[in-house]
């Protein structure tokens, strides 16, 4: 892992000095953006919204228009979109509700808004960023004006976009690290299926639904640093093999370590492998020192462990695991609050629900709404 950390640090302090030898050859050509930034500008007045489109197509942006709210979703549901430039009065509602539904839509949520007004008043504006606009403008405004807000807004989009991009890379290795055993196929998704079914149980709020399911894929991310040699061995490691097993938690901590949107995962990561009574790993922590997410997912990493064929044993059925992690509870390891919980669950239910839906679980809405059609029959009370 140094060495590639390495190697990539010194092709960045080289990359530099070889495109300007290179001059204007393909080289600089293949550090151009690999696509235009999308503007969508709804305005019910023709000049109006032409004069934007002008101004946005001059910069080299790529303009979409709509003259009403109905429009403009249509486009919305249809194309990718960086910006939104939203005139407040609009011909079939009002400007300022459109943006509180842009705003409570998940999949809009994060795009940007510049919200114009012809009637510049302070009341207006404050009404305007009220309702979920990041900008206000009132008409006639400087060109120069209008230009810098869309290159700021636009940068930190772009920003907010490689961090949802690095977590998708983030994820996709996470589930390279899970095939690198075939005996652990499928082993992420059910995690993740019965992490958010343990939180739905808890009543924990979206953001921890989220890092329980994120944490499912996550988790195990530093594995992809242990050889195979010890990760496939068949049969029990020797200490020093388990020396070197025990350092994923801290290695995948610091691969995810830079991803912001990941805060609420990392202590799962690094404290997954702690114990109740302080006998765990990395950092001997006991009892509520023991982070909550990293408590709630614990149970359906081992319950998951103990039903999974393993290289260095067979598979137990489900009785069998949930009678092992009752002695082990007993014998200090787990929280029992969250055991006795954990017992509660319908365990084949939420399997089934993994295999279903975790395909599909692209945000926390949806995994809410797939868990809670379940909802009956995940738990026995």
């Amino acid at each position: 892992m140094n060495k590639v950390g390495d190697v990539s640090a010194n092709i960045l302090v080289t990359l530099p000095q070889l495109v300007a030898s290179v001059g204007d050859s393909w080289a600089s050509q293949s550090l151009e953006p690999a696509k235009r930034a999308t503007v969508l500008v709804i305005d019910d007045l023709d000049a109006d919204r032409e004069a934007l489109r002008r101004v946005l197509e001059e910069d080299g942006y790529c303009v979409l228009c709509a003259s009403r709210a109905s429009e403009a979703m249509e486009i919305l549901d249809q194309a990718p979109i960086d910006l939104v430039i939203l005139e407040m009065l609009l011909p079939d509602g009002d400007g300022m509700e459109f943006c509180r539904r842009f705003r409570a839509n998940r999949r809009t949520e994060l795009i940007p808004v510049l919200m114009l007004s012809r009637a510049a008043t302070v009341e207006y504006e404050l009404a305007g960023i009220g309702s979920g606009a990041d900008g206000f403008l009132g008409w006639p405004f400087h060109p120069e004006v209008f230009r810098a807000w869309v290159r700021s807004k636009l940068l930190h989009k772009a920003i907010v976009d490689r961090l949802e991009e690095s977590e998708t890379i983030l994820l996709a290795l996470a589930q390279t690290v899970e095939q690198r055993d075939h005996n652990t196929a499928g082993h992420c998704d059910r995690l993740a299926a019965l992490g958010v079914a343990m939180g739905m149980a808890m009543q924990l709020p979206s953001q921890h639904l989220a890092a329980l399911h994120r944490g499912g894929y996550l988790h195990d991310m530093g594995k992809i640093a242990i050889p195979d040699s010890i990760l496939l061995k068949k049969g029990p490691l020797t200490e020093a093999e388990w020396v070197v097993m025990r350092t994923h938690t801290l290695k995948g901590e610091d691969i995810c370590r830079s991803i912001k949107c990941l805060s609420l995962v990392l202590p799962i990561i690094r404290s997954h492998h702690e114990r109740w009574d302080g006998s765990g790993y990395p950092d001997g922590l006991a009892g509520d020192k023991i982070p909550l997410l990293a408590r709630v997912l614990q149970c359906a990493d081992v319950y998951d462990a103990l039903i999974s064929l393993r290289p260095y044993k067979p598979a137990m059925t489900s009785a069998e695991a949930l009678r092992v992690m009752q002695e082990e509870t007993d014998r200090g390891w787990y929280e029992p609050e969250l055991m006795r919980l954990f017992l509660t669950l319908r365990h084949d239910a939420v399997r089934e629900a993994s295999e279903c839906n975790a395909a599909s679980w692209q945000d926390v809405q949806v995994m809410r709404d797939s868990l809670a059609n379940l909802r009956s029959s995940l738990l026995l009370y």
